[in-house]
Order: C-alpha cells, then sequence, then structure tokens
C-alpha cells in the first residue's frame, strides 16, 4: 500500500532513506534554503513557497493560495507510488499535514473525509492541519464543506516538540 511520509524539515535526508522515497513535496518559506536529500529526484521535487499563515495579506509572508493547491494536486496526480512521497514543511504539524490529506483525497476521491481526518488524528496526534490549505483543498477537490467540517471535527492537535514524523496511508 502507498503512504505519504509527513516529516519536518530537518528529518527529510533521513525519512527519504529509510523509506525509498524519491519524490518530495516541500512547502516552506519563499527563500528559505536547504538541501534535497540526494536520493530525491530533481524532476520529482515540487517546491511550493508559502508560510504557515491562515490569512492573506500579513505583511511579507506568503500566504497558501488556490494555484499553491492546483500544483499539488497535479504534482500528486503523477506520482508512481512505486514508494512513499515526502511531504514535509518547517515543523511538520500544520502545511504538510494539511498537503497529505488534499494529496490523499486527490488520489482516492472516493474515500470519506471524517474517516480519513480519523485516521490522520490516529497517526499523528500532533497534527493540526493548516486551515487555508484545507479550505482551498476542499474547493479543488469539490468537497462541498466537508473536508472542512472533518478537520475541524479533529480539532487542534497535541503539542509537540517538531521532531514527530508520521506515515499516512494513502487509503484505509
Amino acid at each position: 500500500m502507498s503512504a505519504i511520509i509527513v516529516c519536518p524539515l530537518d528529518s527529510i535526508a533521513e525519512m527519504a532513506v529509510r523509506h525509498r522515497a524519491t519524490e518530495m513535496v516541500s512547502l516552506v518559506a519563499k527563500g528559505q534554503d536547504f538541501h534535497r536529500p540526494g536520493v530525491i529526484r530533481a524532476d520529482r521535487h515540487l517546491k511550493l513557497a508559502m508560510n504557515d499563515i491562515a490569512f492573506a495579506g500579513t505583511g511579507d509572508l506568503v500566504a497558501p493560495s488556490e494555484d499553491h493547491v492546483g500544483e499539488l494536486i497535479d504534482f500528486v496526480k503523477t506520482w508512481d507510488q512505486s514508494a512513499p512521497l515526502i511531504i514535509h514543511c518547517w515543523m511538520g504539524v500544520s502545511r504538510s499535514p494539511a498537503a497529505a490529506i488534499i494529496a490523499a483525497l486527490a488520489l482516492h476521491p472516493d474515500q470519506d473525509e471524517i474517516v480519513l481526518a480519523n485516521r490522520l488524528r490516529q497517526v499523528a496526534p500532533h497534527a493540526t492541519p493548516n486551515t487555508r490549505l484545507i479550505e482551498f483543498g476542499d474547493h479543488a477537490l469539490h468537497r462541498e464543506g466537508r473536508l472542512i467540517a472533518a478537520i475541524k471535527a479533529i480539532g487542534r492537535g497535541a503539542e509537540t516538540d517538531g521532531r514527530a514524523s508520521f506515515m499516512l496511508p494513502l487509503s484505509p
């Protein structure tokens, strides 16, 4: 079964090597520099420049946008699923869990949003998906508010030190 590995930036190399991943999505602030692990193919590394904020117009910060979500969906639909996909952000708590949920629904649209949100909570008690990404994902995937409601229902995640990586199965 294919899965998505969600992790903080400082764990991408370890997770890529351990799980033999060759594809990755990075959701990090514009201009944030880091080294792509050598096992991740350059042509299969999607970089989405955004800050972890819920509202646009917050100074120089870049809010998640519909375009970011569209790029994410297009990218994951070309993932061959022969190895896990890594999705990371700075801490692995907000942007990357939101992106993982959107990716799972894009690839398996027949899933129930509540079941998927509960699966996320089970594997990642600390996850608090970015609400702006979830709203755009709900719209892009034609979920009619069900994804927003499901994520709201699981509530804020537990406190974490930002070192908790997890694997989200694409389907039950």
